[in-house]
């Protein structure tokens, strides 16, 4: 793997992480309880990486998802990423994952339509999972069968993944945090 670089910026939602290396975007890391510990787990999956001061396009890339993450409708594909360790089938997925717009999302199985056998829905999954660039190759808006939350491999799991898509605003077809809230105590709920 070619020289890799790092650098934590703080965002709506915490301290997130950006690697690069001289090909592009290697990996973003969602932020963890507070900053040591963002800088922690980059260090675990990138222990070879050095903290430094990013280059203008990496500057350019964190502006957009400080952006994003502050609900402005912000496009990510223009970023580039050092794919070069990616396997192919995940390098498709994360390509298909790229062309979802902020506030849309689709499902395992239309994706695994996209790449052309509606049975690899669970392999798509499974490469999501893998995703070493969340927000960039934004797989937190890829939904289960029936707008259902499905999973989200980054620190906090689907509540993350919640948060994400309210942030951009996206309506998932299941329920949402606070549909498992009881009557009384959901936000919108009017005393009467």
């Amino acid at each position: 793997m070619p020289d890799l670089s790092y650098a934590l910026f703080d965002t709506a939602i915490g301290f997130c992480a950006i690697v690069w290396s001289e090909c592009g975007v290697a990996g973003v890391q969602l932020p963890e309880t507070d900053a040591r510990a963002t800088r922690i787990r980059v260090l675990k999956r990138f222990p070879a990486a050095l903290e430094s001061e990013p280059p203008p396009d990496v500057q350019g890339a964190i502006g957009g998802i400080v952006a994003l993450l502050d609900g402005q409708p912000t496009d990510l594909t223009e970023i580039a990423i050092d794919d070069a360790a990616t396997p192919d089938f995940n390098r498709k997925v994360y390509a298909i994952a790229r062309t979802i717009p902020p506030g849309a999302t689709v499902t395992y199985g239309e994706i695994a339509e996209r790449l052309g056998d509606r049975l690899l829905a669970r392999e798509v999954g499974v490469a999501l999972g893998q995703n070493p660039c969340p927000i960039v190759m934004p797989c937190h808006r890829v939904l289960a069968a029936g707008g259902k939350t499905g999973g989200f491999s980054a620190s906090g799991g689907v509540v993350t993944k919640l948060k994400l898509l309210t942030i951009e605003g996206a309506q998932p077809g299941g329920p949402t945090l606070f549909d498992r809230l009881p009557l009384a105590m959901r936000p919108w709920r009017r005393n009467s």
